[in-house]
């Protein structure tokens, strides 16, 4: 996305700012999801919960987190528990062919896995679907189709069933081979959202949602703002990355007198003040003992 060359009237689906704004629009937001899902996936989807922008923080400062640009859980009623998520969907946007993006959504599949089952959780049963869909204006695979289905299979026996509930899907805008025309359409429509690619029910549907959202003051006083909005989650990407290699000092220094306990490890990730993190870690490198150390982190 060129947010100095592209006004909101010109933006398409598959721009983030926009995919997210749809996703997340209060009334139109459920009902754009399930018929974009639909679509892709050429079957019916349930109640949705669409959380858009989500962010799953790394397991420890010094590793990645992920941020899903929409986010979906499908949920079906049960007489015994009630309502449980069965599917979870992450529809990713790449509009630049700059990742490697079969180990990127084994990283993003690996973290969304990660948050599936509650502590003590012995049933894996319980674990929902998970569908991985990618969507991009380039051949991920130079194979020219519309869509590419990845799932885990036996190498040597093809056809045993291995159903571990993930799949991905990897679809391909420009794509002349499988799919189907109700497929081409709506790809063609994600790439440009013109009135006149609307040429069927799902994409006149989707262009409706478009229009709606498009308009709405609120979204375009986001749009105005995204540059700022862009500079500030940099400037508080930088801080996190300055905090995420003081604790690894810290925690380098404090390793030498053996295991790092549970209760300075939280003290130190729930330290945000860098002038605070500065000073334990002049505090590590004097102190003569971890025990020191905790005592003196007042």
């Amino acid at each position: 996305m060129d947010n100095g060359k592209k006004t909101l009237e010109n933006m398409n689906v598959l721009d983030d700012f926009l995919m997210s704004q749809l996703a997340a629009d209060a009334e139109y937001g459920e009902a754009f999801c399930r018929r974009l899902l639909s679509s892709l996936l050429s079957r019916k989807i349930g109640k949705l919960k669409v959380n858009a922008q989500k962010v799953f923080p790394g397991l420890s400062p010094d590793l990645r987190g992920i941020r899903l640009d929409v986010e979906m859980e499908e949920t079906e009623e049960s007489e015994e528990s009630g309502p449980a998520v069965v599917n979870l969907y992450d529809i990713e946007p790449h509009l630049r062919n700059d990742l490697d993006l079969p180990r990127h959504n084994r990283f993003y599949q690996a973290r969304i896995d990660g948050k599936g089952l509650q502590s003590g959780e012995k049933d894996f049963t319980r674990l929902p679907n998970l569908y991985v869909l990618t969507v991009t204006d380039f051949d991920p695979f130079g194979e020219d189709q519309m869509v590419y289905t990845v799932h885990n299979m036996c190498e040597e026996v093809p056809d045993l069933a291995y159903e571990d509930g993930l799949r991905y899907y990897y679809f391909y805008t420009d794509g002349r081979k499988g799919g189907n025309e109700a497929l081409r359409a709506v790809l063609r429509y994600l790439k440009d959202s013109r009135a006149e690619n609307a040429v069927d029910a799902a994409t006149r549907e989707l262009h409706g949602y478009v229009e709606k959202v498009k308009v709405r003051p609120e979204v375009r006083v986001a749009y105005m703002r995204l540059d700022e909005i862009i500079y500030y989650e940099r400037k508080d990407a930088a801080k996190e990355a300055a905090k995420a290699v003081q604790i690894r000092s810290i925690l380098d220094l404090l390793e030498d007198f053996g295991e790092v306990p549970p209760s300075v490890l939280e003290r130190l990730q729930a330290e945000s003040d860098a002038e605070t993190l500065k000073k334990w870690l002049k505090l590590a490198a004097r102190a003569g003992s971890m025990e020191e150390f905790a005592q003196k982190m007042g």
